[in-house]
């Protein structure tokens, strides 16, 4: 029997997701631009390094993401992660917490993250910027 490979990374999960909300995003932030600003702001603050550094903390909001059910929140911060210099073993027991935290839907959820996350590190180890 041949080894097992992993297939490449192009899945419903990461960039496609990125790219159906997008526009989607668009329109709403033409509507409420302040509340977009606000989140913003939010976000940069929530994000900074401190006592835990900007990978962690995207690594903890995959996990979030996952127990959410939330695809955009596993794309987005999944690519965040990976462009943060988080490595495959680190989302994968991020993404193991989850299973504890949330029983089985993360385990569905998290094989979405971890596919995400993947397609998003194989473009940053490729020098690529994904979406």
């Amino acid at each position: 029997m041949p080894p097992l490979t992993e297939p490449a990374h192009t899945t419903t999960h990461g960039t496609a997701v990125l790219r159906e909300l997008s526009p989607q995003h668009r329109r709403l932030r033409r509507a409420i631009p302040e509340v977009y600003r606000g989140f913003g702001e939010l976000s940069n603050a929530a994000f900074t390094s401190g006592a835990l550094d900007r990978k962690t903390k995207e690594l903890i909001a995959l996990a979030i993401g996952v127990v959410g059910g939330c695809d955009g929140c596993i794309a987005s911060h999944g690519q965040a992660a990976a462009r943060a210099g988080a490595t495959r073993q680190e989302a994968a027991e991020a993404i193991g917490v989850t299973f504890l935290m949330h029983g089985g839907p993360a385990t569905i959820h998290g094989a979405r993250a971890y596919d995400a996350f993947c397609e998003f590190a194989d473009a940053v180890d490729d020098g690529d910027s994904p979406a």
